[in-house]
Parts: structure tokens; sequence; C-alpha cells
């Protein structure tokens, strides 16, 4: 039998071997079948809840939004609200519970406080934690409060400008956990980023369908027709880290090999170039040379403004280095802006998911540097990066704003649900394109305790 033939490109094939963009050696996941019952499941959901989301490093949040002292957010998710706050000893977290008589402790979802006062009983805490003030100690029997009821902490670590909590009780070494190589995300100085835009959206399907949906690229030309004439949805490298972690490099300003034109220079094309700097009417090559003009339009640019782009690879100029950290999140990785998705499990509907965005941008003193177009942001948003944006929610079936693409994957992740609860469908089958979804999968399984 024929081995089968990997799709995998080498974007680089001159890239020294441990560099970031070197093409890693490929992982053996096996060919396995894996249940359908887990994506409609409610024990599954328990399950998953008991053995992962509990005992995994989560993306809190990030740390520019953290920027003064006594700065806090609320990390929510299911059943759990976490308070992250920035402390006179570093950053801190406490599940945003008051140890009185159990109510939610603070519900403005960010803000800046040095004491926490419950809206109950008005007991309060200091944000390191520890009790300030039980209202009326006196007509407490001593023995009751004698310990001093101080928040519950949850472990919390940064990382490259992420805030990381961790709900377990002996958590693993961070970094080591997130299976990332030294470098790989303290290059784009996440940390000098501000958020310019979080949207949560309710989502008709299971999260896993979500992750799913955003670690392949093999639909982009029958769900996204309109990416083929600027992505080279083919020619994408696949990686697989440690502990779960992935990524995928797909080329951008170039077209796809499935496209029929692959010499003009469409209006994507002209909207990138845009985007690096390079006028698109003086532009005199072929859609083949977009790709590399993006990257030289961008190294003027640093040297202009003093960007510092020298700690950056040619590709990671151009191309979308879509880097996945188990369990839940996705970053779409540009040296401009960075866009995080996380897939946030419903509180009690397994078919249910909050799609979870930030976009990210680093604030440059230009009047023609911006988040790239294909982002699909409002026109009117303030991308200063001056003032914080609340989050904005979106019920099912309500238009978030998230641009044409976004939008084609929200109409489809509940068809995709629905069909897989049907008798005919016995399980999903992956290919090479979907190896992401396959390593995500068996790191589920060994969290879960599945293989022992």
């Amino acid at each position: 039998m024929s081995s089968p033939k990997t799709p995998d490109a080498v974007i680089n094939p001159q890239a020294p071997p441990g560099s970031l963009e070197a093409k890693l050696p490929p992982v053996d996941n096996g060919t396995e079948c894996y249940s359908k019952d887990d994506y409609f499941s409610r024990d599954a959901k328990a399950l998953e809840w008991d053995k992962m989301w509990t005992n995994s490093w989560l993306i809190a949040g990030v740390s520019s939004d953290l920027a003064k002292p006594n700065d806090y957010f609320l990390f929510d998710i299911c059943d759990e609200s976490i308070i992250v706050t920035r402390t006179d000893n570093g950053i801190k977290a406490f599940y945003n519970v008051c140890q009185h008589r159990g109510s939610k402790l603070v519900w403005e979802e960010r803000g800046n406080k040095k004491v926490f006062v419950c809206p109950f009983h008005s007991w309060s805490f200091h944000n390191n934690g520890d009790l300030r003030r039980i209202t009326d100690e006196d007509t407490f029997q001593p023995e009751v409060v004698a310990h001093r009821p101080g928040l519950t902490p949850v472990h919390c670590e940064e990382h490259a400008g992420i805030i990381f909590i961790h709900m377990g009780d002996k958590p693993e070494p961070l970094v080591e956990s997130i299976g990332l190589p030294e470098g790989y995300l303290e290059a784009y100085q996440i940390d000098k980023m501000k958020v310019i835009r979080q949207v949560r959206s309710e989502w008709g399907s299971n999260w896993k369908v979500g992750v799913e949906a955003f670690y392949e690229s093999y639909h982009l030309h029958s769900v996204h027709p309109e990416t083929r004439g600027v992505m080279a949805d083919l020619n994408v490298q696949y990686d697989l880290y440690p502990n779960g972690a992935s990524r995928m490099i797909v080329p951008f300003g170039i077209p796809s090999p499935r496209f029929h034109d692959q010499t003009t220079v469409n209006e994507g094309l002209q909207m990138m170039l845009q985007d690096a700097g390079v006028d698109p009417e003086g532009f005199t090559g072929t859609a083949t040379d977009v790709r590399r003009a993006i990257q030289l339009g961008k190294r003027e640019r640093s040297e202009r403004l003093g960007l510092g782009y020298e700690r950056f690879e040619d590709g990671q100029l151009s191309d979308s280095w879509a880097t996945g950290i188990f369990p839940n999140v996705q970053l779409g990785c540009h040296p401009e802006a960075m866009f995080f998705m996380r897939f946030l499990p419903h509180e009690t509907d397994p078919e249910r998911f909050y799609y979870d965005t930030m976009t990210m941008l680093l604030p440059v003193d230009d009047p023609d540097y911006s988040p790239p177009a294909w982002m699909g942001l409002p026109e009117d948003l303030d991308i200063s990066g001056g003032q914080r944006p609340n989050i904005e929610y979106y019920s099912m079936g309500e238009d978030a704003g998230l641009g044409l693409v976004l939008s084609q994957d929200s109409a489809l992740l509940p068809v995709v649900q629905k069909g897989m609860r049907s008798r005919g469908f016995k399980g999903q089958l992956w290919g090479e394109q979907e190896q992401r979804l396959r390593h995500f999968h068996v790191e589920l399984a060994r969290r879960l305790g599945e293989n022992e």
C-alpha cells in the first residue's frame, strides 16, 4: 500500500533547523476515528470540566489590560468567575466569590479597585486576597471567622504579554505546558499591544467543532471562496508541538493554487499591498510578486518608524502564523496586530459555545499604519488604543459584525453540529490537511485519561 500524499508545504526550505520558521518533523498521531458522542453528551461535558478545563493552563487575558496598579478584569468560564488583578506584588487571581455566603463579589467586567466589597453584606477584601473587614464582626462567634477567611487564590502566571490561570492544585510549569519554542510568542511584543475590540458571541455547536473549524484551511475553497484570490490554502505548512500546541503557516498575498487567475493583481491583493504601505496603483508586478512586495513594504516601514522588524522572518511579515494553544485558543500572529480566538464552553448546553475574540494592535504614530483590513474591523472603530473598549456581547443568531468570513463560519457550524447527530454519521475522518485536529484530540484524550 502506498503512503498517503502529505500536503505539507515548507514555506522556507532555507530556514535553519531550530529557527521558528523551520518545518518540524512529522508526528504520528495514528488514524483513530474518535467518537462523535463527545460533541453532544452532557456526561462528556462534565468529564471535560473535571479532568481538562480545571486542570489546564487557560488564557484569561492580556497584560496590557492590567496596565496600572489595582486594575482588574474578570475571566468567566462555565460556572466559574475569576478576578485577575494587578496588586502591589504582581498579577494575582482569585475566585470571584465572597467567603461569607458565596455571593459573586465583583460584577463589572473590568475596572480599578484596591478593595473588593461584597454587594450582599459588605464584607470587603484587599485585592491581594486578604480579608479587610467583616461587617458587624462582633456578632460572629470568634471561632467561625478565626481563620480570617480571605479570597481563594487561583494559580496565575504571565508569559509574553498573556495572562494564564490554572484551577488545579499542582499545575505543570506554564512554559512547558504551552508547548511552543522559546521566543515564538515573545517576538510579537504582545505586552505592548492594546485591545481595540473584543467580541463574545454565542455559536450553535460544541466548542470542539469551533476549534476544529479554525485549525485547518481545507474548508477555505468551499466555505470562503472569496479567499482563493489572496491565500495559498494548499501551500500550508503544518507544525505539531508538544502538549497539543500546533500551527499552520498560511501564505498571504498570493492566490490559491485552486484559483483560475494566477497573474492579475486582484482587489484583495491590492488591499494587502495597501496595508503594507505599497501603492497598488504604482505596482507593476503580477499576483505572484505581491507576497514579496508586502514583505519589502513592511521592512521599509519598520526602518522608517523604528519598529524593529529585523526580529521577524520575511514570512512573518506577510503570512498568517495561525497558532493553537491547547485547549481552546488560536492566535492569528502578525507583527502589527494579534487576533485572539477563545472557544469557551457553554454553561449548560454541550451544543453551544462562546466565540470570544480580541483584536490587539501595536500602537504606532503613523497615519498609514493600521490592523490588516482582512481582520474585518468596523470602519469607525477607535484604533488608537487610548481606551480599552468594553466587551460586545451577541446572542446566537445575532450579527456580531465580525466580517464576512466569520459570519460564514457562524452559519455553518450549527449545520455541522446537527449533522454529527445523524445515525448515518459514524465519526470524523481526518486527512493530512486536518492533522492539527488529530493532534488536538490526542492531547484531549490524554488529559481526560482515556489512554491510561
